[in-house]
């Protein structure tokens, strides 16, 4: 499905015979890092460079977390654009190293009342050390600082979860 998505969307080589384990190595390369696993999903919040919400790949790597957003624009987003200005759709990453990542959960609404009235995604929670960030210890004086990255996914989340081998966030 994902791999559907990403030739839909024009993501990547446009080669429609291109093979998904081609794709995956080509991004691994790319980012010189091996890609273990990747899942549909939606950003949320917790990134100072993102203020909308964004659909994109959240992909677990050698190097740490990835959340990519492949630009695509439909043809009327496109005719808006070209007759009132505008950018064109841009791609956007977030990338968390591995050792910047404290915490890492999927959170699935258990109250079957709650999904039935207002079904939703599970939730993927990863909490990290922002940059210049110190752990307390390294510097005298120096504080914690942290985000919580919230971004919605598919039910393979739970395999980057595992991946990611980060404790609960409490």
């Amino acid at each position: 499905m994902v791999y559907t998505l990403i030739i839909m969307f024009g993501i990547g080589n446009r080669n429609k015979s291109q093979d998904p384990e081609q794709f995956w190595r080509e991004y691994g390369a790319r980012y010189g890092e091996t890609v273990h696993v990747y899942s549909l999903g939606r950003y949320i919040s917790g990134w100072a460079e993102f203020q909308d919400t964004l659909w994109g790949l959240l992909i677990a790597t050698s190097g740490g977390f990835r959340f990519h957003h492949f630009p695509h624009e439909g043809w009327i987003q496109a005719l808006s654009r070209i007759s009132f200005g505008g950018d064109a759709p841009k791609e956007r990453t977030i990338f968390i190293p591995q050792e910047r990542i404290l915490g890492a959960e999927l959170r699935i609404e258990k109250s079957w009342w709650k999904r039935f009235l207002n079904p939703s995604l599970p939730r993927v929670l990863i909490q990290y050390r922002l940059d210049g960030g110190t752990a307390g210890e390294d510097e005298p004086g120096g504080e914690d600082r942290e985000g919580l990255l919230v971004l919605e996914a598919d039910q393979k989340a739970a395999e980057i979860i595992r991946h990611l081998d980060k404790p609960a966030i409490i």
